[in-house]
């Protein structure tokens, strides 16, 4: 790489390791379980823009990702996973989630069956994304995180209801 790219690469590092610099508005709380909701309130708040815009590949993947962040937020606001434990496997966060009852184990099995056949092709461009598909995912997302705040004692906390 040339020597501008590698001065990039050095510099981005260092944005990471230094002292927090502007933090993005609503995500400034220091509760693990509210950053986790509200990160997936922001995906899907970029992902219904963007389907707007026809952006299909990245709504798809802003979904999946929104899914999970839910699904982390309740594990953490329900005392089943710590805020600094690392669940590196999708299949296995689904796992968990069906695990404390946040829904049955088939549903588990579904999303992550849903995950690593289609996530996988779109990301990669093995599939192309279409419309219809970043619709559904978006609406899947959508609901599957309302279904989870809904039920909570934070659910006030949610950005999803400004």
């Amino acid at each position: 790489m040339n020597d501008a790219i590698q001065d990039q690469l050095v510099e981005a590092e260092r944005t990471f390791e230094g002292s927090p610099g502007t933090i993005e508005e609503g995500l400034d709380v220091d509760d693990a379980e509210l950053v986790q909701l509200r990160r997936a309130c922001r995906l899907l708040e970029v992902g219904s823009n963007l389907l707007k815009q026809g952006y299909y590949t990245v709504v798809i993947e802003s979904a999946f990702v929104a899914i999970e962040r839910t699904i982390q937020f309740r594990l953490i606001h329900d005392g089943a996973m710590s805020p600094e434990e690392v669940i590196s496997s999708h299949r296995r966060l689904y796992q968990r989630g069906a695990e404390i009852g946040l829904y049955d184990d088939a549903l588990g099995d579904d999303l992550a069956e849903l995950w690593n056949r289609n996530r996988t092709k779109t990301y990669y461009r093995l599939g192309i994304a279409t419309k219809e598909q970043a619709e559904a995912m978006y609406r899947l997302a959508d609901d599957i995180h309302r279904h989870l705040v809904d039920m909570t004692r934070v659910s006030h906390e949610c950005l999803c209801r400004d």
